[in-house]
């Protein structure tokens, strides 16, 4: 933690550096010089080399950090890049209240590659408690704007996440609906630091109430479907079956913190400030001293030593494993310093005890090595991938529809379902594999380390077609090549320095999500290890230092990345790289030269701000889901689309000249999309009815399946020509849309029809199949012109004849 300035500009009376024991504050210098920036990027690089650090983790912090400025925020992270590049990977964040965060800032984080997290404790009523200026204005619409900010596609992927401070005055489930709503990335909930010398609140006759409140919160998160990663939740569930926490409120890993204050002194981890005045000091400066030096100061050593340094009690108490006697300075108490539980402890044991009582985790569950090993790759348990979804999301996609709360749960639902998959297939990897087995447990410390990149990895459409290949291979064994570029893949999103080999296929070096390099030379494997700038590849002989991305102008030689269309509240990869993607009925596209990327990126801008403005039933599903659009090779004469049962998140497309057609495509091949994803958690027919059915759009009979993904694709047709009717321009196009939409219409009728009637759907189909009935039977009603109207029965009357004399049974 490095701290750019010691002055903050708001009062928050729950806060540790100012309202607390430690003083300390008042003697150093507002913000850090150049000269302590240049000695303290040279101690973290002397420390990285020595240890062989792959990644150094940075939090630029303070009092507010944003008070240093624009300048002296770039010369912090320009002097640590200097010092770490060659050394290791440079992983830097900074924390902020927020409320001077613009554009200027966000600009400087997008080019030099600063992630951002933000203080916030809930809706206005709850922030505004503690967090405001010293004359009592509220800093919460200041801080919202910030988030806000952060939200934009542009800025998106500089968002680390959301802070909150408990305060069991606030509502909890108000607080957790407030922060949710925001679409952060993760959020962490803070005990509010106390000791046994300065209690916290505690109301007569409630024994546990920072465990009452944290629970209100984890039953609202969990039937809302874990909407976002929760980090105190997450580190429960991984402690309790023999993993890592990731923070260290919790658990019993050695304590990794240093501080280094603005004056140029090494302090320990920042919380030790509510203790006494003076609890973190070691005594040790930048320019005297060596971080090692400071791992050998006593405070340090202390926490180093797991189980051993915690007092009796906690030792003897059944879920020390996950509590790990809670944080540090929580243990406090003026007589016998830090030899004490958490003065939270009967907090945390009830609500430990809760949690794994909830997720119905065995006592013992974190004393079996090999299944705790498994859990760690693989994350936790796919529940929501074992039984149907909840209520409102089920019926929201039975109509028809789903909106982006909805779809990102089915996202979760499809990461759990990869990791499971992931799992199977590291159980095939043989000890005698060397560059597998490396792969695998590069995987694992991934997952501990460094999840989000991890999941990010996983989430690339392409994966799971991969992955299920390998496990219907009889050989049984998992191919290195795919576990190696998987690992590579995360790595580079975490930052992490270390060197993988990853095999070429064909001379091309493959980062599913990220692009791919075209290497010249004979060579069959690349070394692959992040950088500062964007990482290096060693093949063949030859270092070649590659950047993170290109655009759309196509100028690097070898490297050939994923580029990323960015529009408002929508991101979505152009997927023409991957030599896995090729799934599909239709070929798809070579990479694109740099005319037809940005014919497709100005198709994209306008399909989706006609899917905004029109079809808005469709638009944030969309844009919580659909993460890839693969190019396909063009077919005269007709429009092309298709999707991939098993790549979740993926659409393959010609691109159409009129974007508006660009826009039905995506609409329609979406519905695939999101129901692949229910079938995958809800089975809707009797897989055993192998019959072929009258479908009204095809000339050949379809099984159950091919007619179900057909009725529920053109629901979104019809609407698409439903809202075109009045939105068209020019009576020739109006006048189409009629036609189109009553014909979609009768054909959509008509399967929904033939489904209800089969026979074999289970009770969830026959609730699925009767709301896309009701959708289309709403949709009935609507008045069209009656030539449209008697061509639409005409033509399907038509169809139905000529596909009855096609198929009929022959002698």
């Amino acid at each position: 933690m490095l701290k750019t300035h010691s002055r903050c500009d708001l009062a928050c009376d729950h806060c540790y550096v100012y309202e607390h024991a430690d003083t300390s504050w008042r003697g150093r210098p507002r913000a850090v010089s150049q000269e302590i920036l240049a000695a303290a990027a040279a101690r973290i690089a002397e420390h990285a080399l020595l240890h062989r650090l792959p990644t150094v983790h940075v939090v630029l912090h303070g009092g507010e950090p944003l008070l240093a400025g624009p300048a002296l925020l770039r010369r912090a992270a320009e002097e640590l890049g200097r010092a770490l590049d060659g050394i290791s990977a440079l992983d830097l964040r900074i924390h902020t209240n927020g409320v001077l965060l613009d554009e200027e800032f966000c600009e400087l984080f997008r080019e030099l590659g600063v992630r951002v997290g933000i203080s916030l404790d809930g809706d206005r009523e709850s922030n505004d408690r503690h967090r405001r200026y010293a004359d009592g204005r509220s800093s919460h619409a200041k801080v919202l704007d910030a988030v806000a900010l952060l939200s934009r596609p542009r800025y998106r992927e500089l968002f680390a996440g959301l802070l909150c401070t408990i305060d069991i005055e606030n509502d909890p489930v108000a607080v957790h609906d407030a922060l949710v709503a925001l679409g952060p990335p993760r959020i962490d909930f803070l005990l509010p630091h106390a000791t046994w010398d300065t209690p916290p609140p505690r109301p007569a006759g409630r024994p546990t109430p920072y465990a009452d409140w944290l629970d209100a919160v984890y039953r609202r998160w969990d039937a809302a479907g874990r909407p976002v990663p929760v980090r105190t939740f997450e580190s429960v569930h991984r402690t309790l079956r023999g993993g890592s926490s990731l923070t260290e409120s919790l658990g019993l890993a050695p304590a990794d913190l240093v501080v280094i204050e603005t004056d140029g002194a090494y302090e320990q981890a920042d919380s030790l400030k509510t203790a006494y005045d003076g609890a973190p000091a070691t005594g040790l400066n930048v320019f005297e001293h060596s971080l090692d030096d400071v791992l050998r100061h006593p405070g340090m050593l202390a926490r180093q030593k797991g189980i051993e340094a915690l007092c009796a009690q906690c030792t003897a108490c059944p879920v020390v494993e996950s509590c790990g006697g809670g944080l540090y300075a929580h243990r406090y108490r003026t007589a016998n310093g830090f030899d004490n539980p958490s003065v939270f402890c009967p907090d945390l044991l009830a609500l430990i005890t809760r949690i794994r009582t909830y997720e119905q985790i065995p006592e013992d569950a974190h004393t079996r090595p090999h299944e705790a090993t498994a859990h760690a790759a693989v994350g936790e348990a796919a529940e929501m991938a074992e039984h149907p979804l909840e209520p409102g999301d089920f019926d929201e996609l039975a109509a028809g529809f789903g909106g982006a709360a909805t779809v990102r749960r089915l996202a979760l639902a499809q990461l759990d379902l990869n990791r499971d998959l992931l799992a199977a297939v590291g159980g095939r990897v043989r000890d005698s594999d060397r560059r597998a087995m490396a792969a695998w447990e590069l995987l694992v410390d991934l997952d501990a380390d460094a999840p989000q990149a991890l999941e990010a990895a996983l989430a690339h459409p392409y994966f799971r077609p991969w992955a299920l290949r390998v496990l219907g291979d009889d050989t049984r064994s998992a191919p290195a090549t795919g576990l190696a570029e998987l690992a590579a893949a995360a790595a580079l999103r975490a930052r992490r320095a270390d060197a993988v080999t990853v095999p070429l296929r064909a001379g091309t070096l493959r980062l599913p999500g990220i692009g791919r390099a075209l290497l010249p030379g004979d060579a069959e494997e690349a070394e692959v290890t992040a950088e500062s700038y964007g990482f290096t590849v060693r093949s063949g002989g030859q270092r070649l230092r590659m950047g993170w991305g290109d655009g759309l102008d196509g100028r690097t030689p070898y490297w050939q990345p994923v580029r990323l269309f960015e529009a408002d509240g929508w991101t979505v990869a152009l997927e023409d790289t991957d030599p896995l993607r090729d799934r599909y009925e239709w070929p798809v596209a070579d990479r694109l030269p740099a005319p037809g990327a940005r014919a497709w990126a100005q198709g994209l801008a306008i399909a989706w701000s006609l899917m905004q403005r029109q079809l808005t039933a469709y638009a944030p599903g969309i844009a919580a889901g659909l993460r890839v659009v693969t190019p396909l090779t063009p077919r005269p004469g007709c429009h092309t689309s298709a999707t991939c049962r098993d790549a979740f998140g993926a659409v393959a497309a010609a691109r159409p000249s009129d974007p508006d057609l660009l826009a039905l495509l995506i609409v329609h091949e979406f519905q695939h999309v999101k129901l692949g994803a229910v079938l995958d958690v809800c089975d809707l027919y009797d897989p055993e009815d192998h019959s072929h059915y009258y479908a009204p759009w095809r000339d050949d009979p379809r099984p159950l399946d091919g007619l179900l993904q057909g009725a529920y694709a053109h629901l979104a047709v019809t609407d698409f020509w439903r809202v075109r009717r009045s939105t068209a321009e020019g009576p020739a196009a109006r006048e189409r849309a009629q036609t189109e939409f009553a014909r979609w219409r009768q054909q959509t009728t008509d399967a929904i029809d033939t489904l209800a009637r089969s026979g074999s759907l289970t009770a969830h189909g026959k609730r699925f199949v009767a709301a896309m009935g009701e959708t289309a039977a709403a949709w009935r009603a609507e008045q069209v012109p009656p030539r449209a109207l008697t061509g639409a029965r005409d033509a399907a009357r038509r169809h139905r004849d000529a596909w009855r004399a096609r198929n009929a049974p022959r002698g």
